[in-house]
């Protein structure tokens, strides 16, 4: 799949870059992840690559023309791996399901097949202390063996030479080392006699592909929240053409066409409903739970279920513009990136192989040299090699993010990078925009007062002023004017005065509407009705002030219902801890009311735009981690500037890019629900490195003090990174609340 194009420096200049995402084949441990992304940085015209464990999935940013999607698969065939295109559709994806169903019935085969020639070898140790005393004959062991150790152990053997080709070391060949030198010692115990200890490395090889087998099936159950997103897309749509209603692929349903959804069928794509009215089942895209009303006019989102009526739609966003295309892209975003933690346990892991190995030779040398023997010196070395587990530490941190993510999606809760979702969990203070964030959004008029008296006029002139602004205040002016019919004089040019208001021509005449810093700023007087202004923000109303040509004419009231939920939201940030502020342009009067209504302490009010993202930076200056949430596109700096982002969905598509986090639903809740995500994500991270880290610092010491024989070293290096993706798949029960 290609993704969305990308930018980056070289040379001095900004070079447009494309992403494309490889399925991988062969892969081990977090050392094989690393070799992957080594070899793609060095193909020319590579931006960045990013390979995840869990995934098995390459992220590649390179420039087209200096780089080909074939010459990256080269490059990781180069790597001794093998690598496709991942699927981008749910064709692909059942597809690929599909191959990986049938490779993973053959490593069923081939691992039923290699317990079922070890059963024989391990039964006599099995049965010792029943006091029962039997041994195969030596030649009969080695027969068994020897298929176990080459060809169920060829995966080993066949990733170990590709990692020592290109000058690294991973965990094939600590088990390739390890086996092979406990089936070669006893190969020459066979002929000049000695204890024979083939059980040791058939044991070890099949207990290695019984958890790397059981690891594949967790893995798989990682990824149900991209398939569940790559389901919800039709393969086909109905779209009236000539008077005729046709069914097309919806790859072919073009901007401003009508499809017809009939009851119980998905919407195909994004639009507008012109015909007819239904509940619509929105809870995989947006987390809400219960049907939504949605009639003529109403925006609806492709992938939805249609509930009770006939629809006509008009598509307005189609193919990869459309609102399931881009959460898909941010989820497969989200879990292809790397959390900060991980580059330093990927640190770690570059070094671990060749210092696991330097240990075993210090072991072996040690016993060797207090006298044990060569047997035992070998076996305690063996032991060392196959209990280290760099696995476990690879899939420590992606196995948990692609979970939580998941969860987060479902939840109507969109993470777009890792390092978003590990910032999260630290949030201090959340500050909010007051319009459209804790307010509905869709403010009305709610008073007029007119020097002149004539109100209609003052409407009409203010709204001719706003027809050209998208800003929440100035449509609720315009949809009054329209309600009462007023006709709207032609306004010749107008231009926004950030923060303050717009200023427009009408004839020969400036119309200047706006706050009362903008009357102060234009020397126009405002204590005519500075009395019945002051009782309405006292109210919790907005109110604008007009002059013309730095004459006062009237001042405008509008208010916006505080959301049902935001009150309940900041309660619910209280009791996590975090800290409340409302950052508004609006005047303090007004603020200072909403901010009373919802429990809010901490007001910073009429802010300009461009002071706004100064506001959190001042914040974090104080040490705080501050989450900044808004919904427009004068938040975007704020959203920028806090250490993290939050957009509504119901806001501007800027907003959205900007945030690092996005909210599916307008609802305020949500909020402590991704902070929440977090937490629990950040803990399974933690978790899962403390047992990583914790198996290999007391199993690796134990093996090489000779308390550990190569068959139980063996079974928990293979169940150390099942626990892992296991204990990553509990936060599927998380729920938002």
């Amino acid at each position: 799949m290609t993704m969305e194009p990308r930018s980056f420096e070289k040379a001095g200049r900004r070079v447009s870059a494309e992403a494309v995402r490889l399925s991988l084949g062969g892969m081990n441990c977090a050392s094989c992840s690393q070799r992957i992304e080594k070899s793609l940085r060095e193909v020319e015209g590579v931006a960045s690559a990013q390979v995840n464990l869990a995934t098995e999935v390459a992220t590649i940013a390179f420039t087209p023309g200096a780089a080909t999607v074939g010459g990256l698969i080269e490059a990781v065939e180069r790597a001794g791996y093998t690598a496709s295109r991942a699927p981008s559709d749910a064709d692909e994806w059942a597809a690929a399901e599909g191959a990986e169903q049938a490779k993973a019935r053959q490593e069923l085969y081939l691992l039923a097949g290699a317990a079922a020639l070890t059963a024989p070898l391990v039964a006599p140790m099995l049965l010792l202390p029943l006091g029962i005393e039997w041994m195969l004959p030596g030649p009969v062991q080695a027969l068994l063996a020897t298929p176990v150790q080459f060809l169920a152990g060829y995966r080993f053997y066949r990733g170990a030479w590709g990692a020592l080709r290109s000058g690294a070391a991973n965990m094939d060949v600590l088990v390739a080392l390890g086996t092979s030198a406990a089936w070669g010692l006893s190969t020459v115990l066979l002929f000049t006699g000695g204890h024979l200890y083939y059980e040791g490395a058939a044991a070890v090889i099949t207990l290695v592909l019984l958890g790397k087998w059981l690891e594949a099936r967790a893995k798989r159950s990682t990824s149900t929240a991209i398939r569940a997103l790559m389901e919800l897309r039709p393969q086909t749509a109905k779209v009236l053409r000539e008077d005729r209603e046709i069914e097309v692929p919806v790859e072919a349903v073009g901007a401003g066409e009508v499809v017809v959804v009939r009851p119980g069928e998905r919407i195909p794509v994004d639009g507008r409903i012109v015909h007819g009215e239904s509940h619509l089942d929105e809870s995989l895209l947006t987390g809400e739970s219960q049907p939504v009303q949605r009639g003529v006019d109403s925006r609806v989102i492709g992938g939805s279920i249609n509930g009770d009526g006939l629809l006509r739609i008009e598509a307005t966003d189609v193919g990869e513009n459309s609102r399931l295309a881009r959460i898909i892209s941010l989820v497969e975003q989200a879990q292809a990136s790397k959390a900060p933690i991980q580059r330093t346990v990927d640190r770690i892991a570059s070094v671990f192989v060749p210092v696991v190995i330097g240990i075993a030779a210090i072991a072996f040398a040690g016993w060797w040299i207090a006298g044990a023997g060569i047997e035992v010196a070998l076996l305690n070395a063996v032991s060392v090699l196959v209990i280290a587990c760099p696995c476990a530490l690879g899939l420590a941190t992606p196995a948990a993010l692609m979970v939580g993510t998941g969860a987060a999606a479902r939840a109507g809760i969109l993470i777009k990078d890792a390092p978003a979702l590990e910032r999260a969990h630290a949030i201090q203070t959340v500050v909010f925009d007051k319009t459209g964030t804790l307010t509905e959004g869709r403010p009305v008029v709610q008073d007029i007062t007119a020097t002149s008296g004539d109100e209609q006029e003052l409407l009409a002139l203010t709204a001719a002023a706003q027809a050209g602004s998208e800003h929440p205040l100035a449509r609720a002016v315009t949809r009054a004017a329209a309600e009462q019919e007023l006709e709207i004089p032609p306004v010749e040019s107008f231009r926004a005065l950030a923060g303050r208001g717009i200023e427009a021509a009408l004839g020969e005449h400036t119309l200047q509407v706006g706050s009362r810093r903008l009357m102060e700023e234009l020397g126009v007087g405002t204590a005519v009705l500075e009395a019945d202004a002051q009782e309405r923000e006292a109210q919790g109303a907005t109110v604008m002030w007009i002059a013309r040509d730095a004459e006062l004419l009237g001042a405008i009231a509008v208010g916006d219902e505080v959301r049902e939920s935001a009150p309940a939201a900041i309660r619910r940030l209280e009791a996590l801890g975090v800290e409340t502020v409302m950052l508004t342009g609006d005047n303090r009067r007004t603020a200072q009311v909403v901010a009373d209504q919802l429990g809010i302490r901490r007001v910073v009010a009429e802010v300009l735009p461009e002071d706004k993202a100064r506001e959190v930076e001042g914040l974090r200056a104080g040490g705080r981690v501050v989450a900044m949430v808004g919904d427009g596109v004068n938040d975007a700096p704020a959203l920028a500037a806090a250490d993290i982002g939050l957009a509504m969905s119901s806001g501007t598509d800027v907003a959205m890019h900007t945030a690092g986090v996005t909210l599916m639903r307008p609802e305020p809740t949500l909020i402590a629900d991704a902070i929440d995500v977090s937490r629990a994500t950040t803990r399974k991270i933690r978790q899962n490195l403390f047992w990583a880290f914790i198996y290999n610092v007391v199993g690796i010491p134990l093996a090489a003090l000779g308390f550990l024989t190569p068959i139980i070293a063996g079974g928990a290096m293979a169940m150390s990174s099942v626990s892992v993706v296991t204990n990553a798949l509990l936060l599927k029960r998380w729920r938002a609340r």
